[in-house]
């Protein structure tokens, strides 16, 4: 794809992965315009290069996966992310997974980087199920590492360290595996299945805590 990953010394940007991009890689806005790099704003991530013209006898999906920018076509998969003033590329997930808590915006991804910076945690994904007051909550499943026992609390204590208090996961599963596709990605169908069907065993933080 023509994108590296910041190695593990360099500074990372706040809601996701760093990435370098290279010349064919940019983030577009909704108006299918480069967003400038430092101005924080979140777009789209497009990738050019060689990239086919378009789907057979179907306009309409060719229309919603490629753009042309300033006579570059592109590729754009969904992916959202943000220029960093300095070149680099945060990747923040793709919309479709967002969690939507409050009027506030949360990308799985972020929510599932810091968790997993917990030493007990090893691996995890982060979904939103149904709130009555915030609409949505964040929920995460957790699948511990062999021999620990990570409780709510102290994943939370944790997690808030690391990121905003409305990212905080306010419901949670612990799980003897996460599921993921056969690629490795995430299986978020697979997560928000589980936690409707178990309910009864959501770990969830006391109405105080939801702050």
């Amino acid at each position: 794809m023509g994108i590296g990953l910041i190695t593990k010394d360099s500074e990372q940007g706040v809601g996701g992965p760093r990435v370098k991009p290279n010349s064919h890689s940019i983030v577009i806005d909704e108006y299918d315009q480069p967003v400038p790099p430092g101005s924080q704003e979140i777009g789209r991530l497009a990738r050019g290069g060689y990239i086919p013209q378009g789907y057979y006898k179907d306009p309409e999906k060719t229309a919603r996966l490629f753009v042309e920018v300033d006579g570059q076509r592109y590729t754009v998969p969904g992916d959202l992310a943000r220029h960093e003033a300095d070149g680099t590329i945060t990747l923040l997930g793709r919309g479709n997974t967002c969690v939507n808590t409050g009027g506030e915006k949360v990308f799985p991804e972020e929510v599932e980087q810091a968790l997993m910076s917990h030493p007990d945690v090893f691996d995890v994904l982060v979904i939103g199920v149904p709130d009555e007051r915030l609409g949505q909550r964040v929920a995460a499943v957790v699948e511990p590492r062999p021999g620990t026992a990570p409780t709510f609390d102290s994943l939370s204590d944790h997690v808030r360290k690391e990121i905003a208090g409305y990212k905080v996961p306010k419901s949670m599963w612990f799980v003897d595996r996460v599921q993921r596709l056969a690629t490795g990605k995430a299986d978020y169908r697979w997560a928000n299945t589980f936690a409707a069907d178990h309910r009864d065993e959501d770990q969830c933080a006391q109405p105080a805590a939801t702050s």
